[in-house]
């Protein structure tokens, strides 16, 4: 997905090949992997010549909007409270990041 979101469309090829420099992977896969995005609403495709050209249904935004949302609900209650938590506890925000955080509550008040 974030090669077709990055790039706004692309067939099995371009995502292979733009996953094949990053660590090994086979093109079935791909291909099955794209069909199955497809079919679950994620893309949806066209045919130029051989090929499906697929492009995104939904933006980058909305997907990581909902799987957050879902991620809460299923793991925390719904609640981004522990989660926050666990992030600063466990030192995965820094200083920086706390204070954009801060920043974005209170310009959101």
């Amino acid at each position: 997905m974030k090669i077709v979101w990055r790039t706004g469309h692309a067939s099995v090829r371009d995502v292979y090949e733009a996953l094949r420099r990053e660590r090994p992977v086979a093109y079935t896969t791909v291909l099955t992997m794209m069909k199955i995005l497809e079919r679950k609403g994620h893309l949806k495709s066209r045919v130029e010549g051989r090929a499906h050209i697929y492009t995104p249904v939904r933006t980058q935004q909305r997907v990581l909007a909902d799987m957050v949302r879902e991620f809460l609900n299923r793991v925390f209650n719904g609640s981004a409270e522990p989660l926050v938590q666990h992030l600063v506890r466990d030192g995965q925000l820094s200083e920086s990041e706390l204070r954009e955080i801060l920043r974005q509550v209170k310009e959101d008040r």
